[in-house]
C-alpha cells in the first residue's frame, strides 16, 4: 500500500472506524476520561454535522479511517472546528494527514462563504497550537467566541481564522 491518504465526505458505513479512533486518541494518548456515550454527535454525525454549512470528513488510508475533522454550522456565516483527530501513524510529513484535512475544511468553507472559523483546544496540545497557527488561526480570548459557539468543557485555549481576509 503506498503513502497515499484521500479525504472523502462523512458516510455511515465510517461511524465505528471514526468513534474508535476518536475515542482511542482522547482517552490513551491524552489521559482524557471520556467515552462514545459521552459524545452523542459520534452517533448521530449525519444529523449534528452535515446541515447547513457543516460538514464532516474523514481521512482514509485505504479502507482504514486515520483521521477525522468536522465544520459545526453555529450560524452568520462562521463554523467551528470540531473532531479534528489523526491517528499517530499518520502524523507528520509521510502522510499530511492534518494539511490534507484541513485543506479540505478550509476549501469548504470558501465555497460556502464561511466568514470565521473558531476552534477550542486543550493548553496540553502543544502541536495542535503550532499547526493551527501555520495555518493562520490567531489566538483569541473565551469572550471573543460567537454565541452560539459550543465551548466543551476540555477547551482552555482558543482560534479563529478569518476566512474572508483569507479568500481577497
Amino acid at each position: 500500500m503506498d503513502n497515499k491518504v484521500i479525504i472523502r465526505f462523512y458516510q455511515d458505513t465510517y461511524r465505528e472506524q471514526i468513534a474508535e479512533l476518536i475515542v482511542n486518541i482522547q482517552r490513551n494518548e491524552y489521559q482524557i476520561p471520556i467515552s462514545q456515550e459521552d459524545q452523542p454527535d459520534l452517533a448521530n454525525i449525519r444529523e449534528f454535522y452535515q446541515q447547513g454549512n457543516g460538514n464532516f470528513w474523514v481521512a482514509l488510508h485505504g479502507d482504514k479511517v486515520v483521521g477525522t475533522i468536522a465544520l459545526l454550522d453555529i450560524g452568520n456565516k462562521q463554523t467551528a472546528l470540531r473532531k479534528m483527530f489523526v491517528a499517530s501513524d499518520y502524523r507528520g510529513k509521510t502522510y499530511r494527514t492534518a494539511q490534507l484535512l484541513l485543506q479540505e475544511a478550509l476549501q469548504w468553507a470558501e465555497e460556502h462563504q464561511i466568514r470565521q472559523i473558531y476552534l477550542g483546544t486543550t493548553e496540553q496540545f502543544k502541536a495542535a497550537h503550532r499547526f493551527y497557527e501555520k495555518n493562520e488561526f490567531v489566538p483569541i480570548t473565551m469572550d471573543q467566541l460567537p454565541e452560539k459557539f459550543p465551548v466543551m468543557q476540555v477547551d482552555t485555549r482558543f482560534y479563529c481564522r478569518n476566512h474572508q481576509a483569507v479568500m481577497t
